[in-house]
């Protein structure tokens, strides 16, 4: 090959600058111009009738079924089991002053199981409560355990007389995120297994969900309720969201509007959420049970743990306080949302999470009408299961769940592809319309059809002895467009038709990649110069 002729840049295409980098921020003003717009569409997706209970119900119920879907929990559970973590049951773990504590596991999915406290109070329930720590806060410290930490709410609400289960969820340290013999990563837990599920169409939101309606299945009759803190929150909003059975719901630290989901940790991100559901939205799926929110201080977190020894990969994303005007807000447009409908929905400002005001509201929500004041810390009885030991065995069991997911994997395929049609091209053609549209639709995201002219601009950048390129940008949307290099062979008549082909780089590749004929990608070696040559 000769040497490439680079040719002035003497006709600018669009704005200065690089081309790539200008169409990908033209591409996040057109995203963020859509969710802004997202809020007012959504009504599109529901049909409330808030003429009773029971027809509000029946009229979100396809919306409930449709956020099952997002997160992936769909899956049936076994038959409630929970056991004891000790070969005494009838020795607790520790005492308070009217409770026992017991370390237990409860099963939820067929290979799967929850793991936490047990804090079962020595009279007969007032109410059964399933309580969610933050992701980096354990089941002890919830109950009073360990010393030194704020947020033993839960201790509080069995001091009051409530039973209350406590699962661990899965943390943000990225200590077993990899696999040894190929290559660790920085990932946290929760966005390795968030990568493992969102492929198979399942999140590690669906199956933290499972396992508290894994311990609501348990539960005996009476009041059933759920509360949360931090992603403890998030996973009781949803909870409650989905499974009437709960009475009440407590979510401190979470609620919010989502406008901004894609600056938070990927393992928060859902696909085609934002299209019907803001916390607004799920939050009216609640009604008409109870629901208290508490506007305090989120978790701080400033993105993944660093990378370090070769460990690196996890995406970027950030947790923050949102101003309490937004909760709100989104609070107000809840209420909004379930218009005369009678359901207990209050909002609590507190200075930091899971105060007396909160927590006394949530109990009222639950028939339960007075909060214990705070008692002294629980008197550990026996030593306090390997916090360590347990994380990894639940970050393990998700891991080998997304993979036995995997293994079934091509007998759903084929289950889903039943009512494809082999038995000759028409046939093919016809039954298979159905799966491109569910391909666009579900799994690629379909965008809408361009309404404006592509308007190709074009500018000679390569003149080779057997081609010429050009580098070519197309309007797609306001402010968005397409760009890339073209490259033309010599020596085409008038009139005559030559083969197209459009080559595509990977990740984080550039067009030059493969059609820059000065530049040998070792990953493509100028294959589209080839092509044109």
């Amino acid at each position: 090959m000769t040497t490439p002729t680079r040719l002035p840049d003497t006709t600018p295409l669009t704005e200065r600058g690089d081309l790539a980098e200008l169409m990908v921020a033209s591409i996040q003003r057109y995203l963020l111009r859509e969710t802004d717009k997202a809020v007012g569409r959504r009504s599109r997706h529901w049909h409330r009738d808030a003429s009773s209970p029971d027809a509000y119900a029946a009229s979100i119920e396809k919306n409930r079924r449709r956020l099952a879907r997002i997160i992936g929990a769909q899956d049936s559970r076994p038959s409630p089991e929970l056991s004891f973590l000790s070969d005494l049951p009838a020795k607790p773990l520790a005492r308070g002053p009217n409770y026992h504590i017991h370390a237990v596991r409860w099963r939820t999915l067929a290979r799967v199981d929850a793991e936490g406290l047990l804090l079962d109070p020595k009279r007969t329930p007032r109410a059964h409560i399933v309580a969610l720590p933050d992701a980096d806060w354990t089941p002890e410290r919830l109950a009073g355990l360990e010393a030194g930490h704020h947020g033993s709410f839960a201790a509080r609400l069995a001091q009051s007389g409530c039973r209350v289960l406590i699962p661990l969820l899965l943390d943000r340290d990225c200590l077993h995120s990899g696999l040894a013999a190929v290559r660790m990563t920085n990932q946290p837990h929760r966005e390795f297994v968030y990568r493992a599920a969102f492929e198979l169409g399942h999140h590690l939101i669906g199956f933290e969900v499972q396992k508290v309606l894994a311990a609501v299945d348990w539960f005996e009759s009476g009041p059933i309720g759920v509360i949360g803190y931090g992603e403890g929150g998030l996973i009781a909003l949803y909870a409650a969201a989905l499974d009437q059975r709960i009475t009440a719901a407590g979510i401190s630290g979470y609620f919010q509007s989502r406008q901004a989901l894609w600056r938070e940790p990927i393992y928060r991100n859902l696909f085609g959420l934002l299209r019907e559901f803001g916390d607004a939205e799920i939050a009216s799926l609640v009604a008409p049970r109870s629901l208290v929110i508490e506007a305090c201080p989120q978790p701080a977190i400033d993105g993944p743990p660093a990378p370090q020894e070769g460990r690196g990969g996890a995406a970027p994303g950030r947790i923050i306080t949102p101003p309490t005007s937004q909760v709100a807000a989104e609070f107000q447009r809840a209420k909004e949302l379930i218009g005369d409908l009678d359901a207990d929905f209050r909002l609590v400002h507190s200075p930091k999470p899971c105060a007396d005001p909160f927590l006394e509201n949530y109990l009222r929500a639950l028939g339960v009408q007075r909060l214990a004041a705070p008692g002294p810390s629980p008197r550990r009885l026996r030593d306090l299961p390997d916090a360590e030991h347990r994380r990894e065995r639940q970050f393990r069991q998700l891991v080998d769940h997304t993979q036995t997911l995997l293994a079934r994997a091509e007998f759903t395929r084929k289950k889903f592809w039943s009512k494809a049609d082999a038995s000759n091209s028409k046939a093919w053609e016809r039954s298979s319309r159905r799966y491109r549209r569910y391909l666009w639709d579900r799994v690629i995201g379909r965008l809408p059809a361009p309404r404006i002219a592509p308007r190709p601009r074009s500018r000679l950048v390569y003149r080779e002895k057997k081609y010429t390129g050009y580098e070519v940008v197309l309007d797609v949307y306001r402010d968005v467009f397409a760009y890339g290099i073209l490259l033309v062979p010599k020596g085409i008549s008038i009139g005559e038709q030559r083969p197209l082909v459009i080559c595509q780089h990977g990740l984080e590749g550039r067009p030059q990649d493969l059609a820059d004929p000065a530049c040998d990608n070792p990953a493509y070696h100028r294959y589209a110069c080839r092509l044109a040559e």
